[in-house]
């Protein structure tokens, strides 16, 4: 009980402490921080941030638990379309989009929701989206131990549609391979048609996913890809998108 009491003490000082902060900005950006509108904007904004960076310092193994199990399975798994945010840690702005992670069992499989999970405890810290896909992978790596591990992450960058280059089109494209997805390009090109991206799979190289930008008449894409180590159907799994109804026109 004296543990829990003093770390929620520990967690209302950081909050006064960030609010009086965000309190100091108001007053230099030029506003009245006593106006109706803003008068609780400060512990709102630390409540705020402190959720969004509530992933810093926790291990994957928080979210993963025990959520292994014996698989004879060789076939890749693989989880599309997971929402991710995560906010730049160049300008405190937001980036998000999809993330897709796959991996090929080793004798083990790993609850499905973890693999969420997991792409979510690393998305709430400041981060950069490079560093983020690639602490997707390893996390997976280390916590599973499969013949191979993939993430691939399209997002869109609060800071370069917001202010900067003010591009609202862009969406940067960064990949993870490990294992089997780094050294087979058959399983790459595979993995690439599965989340939709055939163009990127031709360019596929013989050691590890190459990806030059490509761009449509609405929007323009950057990638990068990541490193480190060790023929097949397919079970996927897909977080469901629902598409707007499209406004009918009036007479």
């Amino acid at each position: 009980m004296a543990s829990s009491s003093s770390s929620e003490e520990e967690e209302d000082q950081k909050l006064a402490q960030i609010a009086h902060h965000v309190n100091e900005m108001l007053v230099l950006l030029g506003e009245d921080p006593t106006r109706d509108g803003l008068l609780k904007t400060p512990s709102r904004v630390a409540k705020s941030m402190r959720f969004l960076t509530s992933g810093m310092n926790r291990p994957a193994s928080e979210v993963v638990n025990d959520a292994l199990f014996a698989e004879t399975s060789d076939e890749m798994v693989l989880v599309r379309d997971i929402d991710i945010f995560s906010l730049c840690e160049h300008h405190m702005l937001p980036f998000m989009g999809k993330v897709h992670v796959a991996y090929v069992p080793n004798g083990q499989v790993i609850g499905l929701s973890k693999l969420a999970r997991i792409a979510e405890l690393f998305g709430r810290r400041l981060q950069v989206q490079e560093r983020l896909t690639a602490q997707i992978a390893n996390a997976l790596q280390e916590a599973l131990a499969p013949r191979g591990v993939a993430v691939v992450m399209e997002c869109t960058h609060m800071c370069m549609a917001m202010r900067g280059v003010q591009k609202t089109g862009a969406t940067t494209i960064s990949s993870c391979m490990l294992g089997d997805f780094k050294g087979d390009a058959r399983l790459r090109s595979e993995l690439l048609q599965l989340i939709g991206m055939p163009s990127l799979s031709h360019r596929s190289g013989s050691h590890g996913v190459s990806m030059s930008a490509t761009s449509s008449s609405s929007s323009s894409s950057s990638s990068s890809s990541c490193a480190p180590p060790p023929p097949t159907r397919t079970r996927t799994a897909r977080v469901p998108s629902f598409p707007t109804k499209a406004p009918t026109a009036k007479m």
